[in-house]
């Protein structure tokens, strides 16, 4: 049975091996090994990162974990996938091999929103790219499995969780089996999987098979169709919960019987809605079975439906486990992890790092690391729901944070150990900068509150937003010796710093560096309900503020917004209401983000599907606008970019079939001029003869472990 009230992280006997201490680095050959005197490791980490020794790469965060916990650990960073000699490099794994894509996922890493290939990859040596295989975690886990077919195989990281069940697949467009019947895994552990390797290493160890393992929360794993866990268990069909309507089978165009030519999807088991003598479903006995992969393969309302069901089971104080048939077999899906407590959290930032680049990369650059190097993470989890926002799908919307004498300790780690430091930290933050210690005003409600945000469409009630322990970090992180300024990095949810003056003067007096950066991504009602983001409203009160204490402060500073083209949801009228919202405000966008659909993500199913999954899908519900089109993404593109002359051609021609020719002069209230200058406007109308979408105009640094879809954006230009 699943449990509710985890084993202390830390509170396991440690294994035997812990006689041999501390590794300086975690070992990547034999030769490291022998010099600690290894002759094997319990576990080998495979990831698509290179191996840099931070908190902030999930290879030596689960790595030095593991280690604590006394097992002796090895890493495969970055091996050649043709062949499964560089996966025998180490030997064989004693408990297993884990195997991660790396702190993003491989084809976001790889490829533009266009689905071009990136000239680099932030997260290798000289950003050397090509480095990894697109869907790195079934590669990895093929080749672990081709070089010692006996051998225990973890697939884990962001593309996996993201990958865990029946997915749209934007780089091929088609909706793709769960990544664990690809991978031949034996075990997916999605989400921060803390807990969950802990227990399965040290029940590994004690000899127990890892087919037997089957109640690790965060765990996923493959059964014959149709099983439970035992007799208690009892199961419901998602349909029956959140009817979507009858499947449409569409008439065969050749006139024939369609059963008797095409294959036949194996028929569901029987639903067995409550053993004998139980009169109330417990929702920890329960499993909820989603249509199957062939299902939602062919019928993109129960694709929208899945997606819902799925999303609506993510709470860990109330998640019933999911199935979800794959053929003969299934995906079972536990419910999530609990999140880390704060002493936990301290405890897995307190490792013995080093805060560097393994010395196997000698003196190349990985600029992955150059972007964290002088930044502290100081907590995980996001309840803003934003639709095209993987992070709620990773790591969570419960916010889990460290303590106030971890972060400063940290603060000071930096000062005294990493090269380079100048007095400056870049950043206090995670996904988000000021969720620090905010959560439910009652346990009761939050373990049984089923909201996919709690900011959205409005702030809940029970929320506690007190910025009060944020200020207070602070203050006290300023106050270091040798610490001459603390910038903050991480996107500001301004809709809640409105709260807290407090919070946003002492953030404006000394915390920013002349640009802050926040997302509003729309101004349009219609786009913002489909991101579930907050009112353009609420971004005004925030610059209100924001410029009231800049100047009370004497200082000169602006607002970096990012936003969002071609988000589902969005017409072109809204893309030009938002271009005429940003010369109003004088403001001209260096780089711009194109939606780009990442697995499991709410917008996503919305794009694959056109519905509207945080509403109940029907057959009758509403069509989602969607822009799928080269073009389209195009112009939405250079709406934002409205003042760039390479944009002009198209806007000038998409503003005369919107009837908005108006909008063409050489005055203020113009958006595009009527005239072109020598030697621009070239590229739009390659790419409209060409049949290209355009260059992805992103910056390709991304932040590490993030698990948005969007690239770190470049400051908006003031003129």
């Amino acid at each position: 049975m699943l449990a509710d009230v985890p084993k202390p992280l830390f509170s396991y006997r440690k294994y035997w091996a812990k006689r041999f201490g501390t590794a300086p680095f975690l070992p990547m050959s034999r030769a490291e090994m022998d010099a600690l005197g290894w002759d094997s490791c319990d576990v080998i980490i495979v990831s698509g990162d290179a191996y840099v020794d931070h908190p902030s790469f999930a290879m030596a965060l689960i790595g030095r974990l593991l280690e604590a916990q006394g097992f002796r650990v090895g890493i495969l960073a970055q091996p050649d996938w043709h062949s499964a000699e560089p996966f025998r490099a180490l030997g064989k794994p004693n408990l297993f091999f884990g195997v991660s894509a790396g702190n993003m996922d491989s084809m976001v890493n790889r490829y533009t929103s266009d689905r071009k290939i990136r000239s680099d990859d932030a997260y290798t040596p000289n950003a050397e790219a090509n480095r990894r295989p697109d869907r790195a975690v079934v590669v990895y886990a093929q080749r672990c499995r081709e070089a010692y077919p006996d051998a225990n195989v973890v697939i884990g990281s962001i593309e996996a969780s993201l990958r865990r069940i029946a997915h749209y697949d934007y780089w091929s467009d088609k909706v793709r089996r769960s990544v664990l019947p690809d991978s031949k895994a034996d075990l997916l552990l999605f989400g921060n999987a803390e807990r969950a390797i802990v227990a399965l290493a040290h029940r590994l160890a004690a000899g127990e098979p890892i087919e037997h393992i089957r109640d690790l929360r965060g765990s996923g794993f493959m059964t014959p169709r149709g099983w439970l866990p035992g007799d208690d268990w009892a199961e419901i069909d998602s349909t029956d919960v959140d009817a979507p309507g009858p499947l449409i089978r569409h008439k065969n165009p050749y006139g024939e019987d369609v059963e008797e030519k095409t294959a036949k999807v194996p028929a569901a088991q029987p639903i067995r809605f409550r053993p004998a003598g139980v009169h109330k479903l417990d929702r920890a006995r329960t499993v909820v079975r989603l249509p199957s992969y062939e299902q939602v393969k062919d019928d993109p309302v129960l694709y929208a439906h899945a997606s819902r069901t799925f999303h609506l089971e993510s709470n860990p104080g109330n998640a019933r486990a999911l199935a979800q048939a794959h053929g003969e077999r299934e995906v079972w899906l536990n419910p999530p992890p609990i999140p880390l407590t704060t002493p936990e959290m301290d405890g897995v930032f307190g490792l013995p790092y080093q805060r560097k680049p393994h010395p196997a990369y000698g003196e190349a650059k990985i600029p992955a690391y150059e972007m964290i190097r002088f930044s502290i993470n100081i907590m995980r989890g996001c309840f803003g729901g934003c639709t095209f926002c993987s992070i709620t799908e990773h790591e969570g919307r419960i916010i889990q944070s460290r303590s106030e004498d971890s972060i400063l300790q940290e603060i000071e780690d930096i000062r005294d150990k990493t090269p380079g430091f100048t007095g400056f930290i870049s950043d206090l933050g995670g996904p988000t900068a000021n969720m620090y210690r905010m959560a439910c005003k009652e346990k009761r409600i939050e373990t049984s509150c089923r909201r996919l945000s709690c900011v959205f469409p409005d702030v809940c009630e029970n929320l506690n937003t007190d910025h009060a322990p944020l200020v207070q970090l602070y203050r006290k992180a300023r106050a270091i010796k040798g610490v001459k300024r603390i910038l903050i990095g991480s996107g500001l949810r301004y809709d809640l710093a409105v709260r807290s003056p407090e919070y946003v003067k002492e953030l404006v007096t000394h915390h920013v560096g002349g640009y802050l950066k926040i997302a509003p991504e729309h101004t349009e009602e219609g786009p913002l309900a489909h991101m579930m983001k907050p009112g353009i409203g609420t971004y005004d009160k925030f610059k209100q503020l924001f410029d009231k204490f800049s100047k009370e402060a004497g200082k000169e500073q602006y607002l970096i917004p990012y936003f969002i083209a071609a988000h589902p949801g969005t017409t072109d009228q809204d893309m030009l209401a938002l271009a005429l919202w940003l010369k109003r405000n004088d403001f001209r966008l260096d780089q711009v983000q194109t939606f780009l659909p990442t697995p499991m993500a709410i917008a996503t199913a919305m794009y694959h599907s056109e519905r509207n999954p945080l509403k109940k899908v029907g057959r009758g519900s509403p069509r989602v606008e969607t822009v799928r089109a080269g073009r389209q993404r195009k112009l939405h593109k250079a709406f934002l970019r409205y003042h760039d002359p390479e944009n002009w051609p198209l806007l000038r021609e998409a503003l005369k079939q919107m009837g908005r020719a108006d909008l063409i002069g050489n005055g203020k209230k113009h958006l595009v001029p009527n005239f072109q200058p020598a030697g621009t406007g070239l590229r739009g109308q390659e790419s409209r003869r060409t049949g290209n979408s355009g260059r992805d105009s992103r910056a390709p640094l991304r932040n590490a472990g993030s698990a948005r879809n969007d690239a770190p954006r470049k400051a908006s230009r003031k003129r």
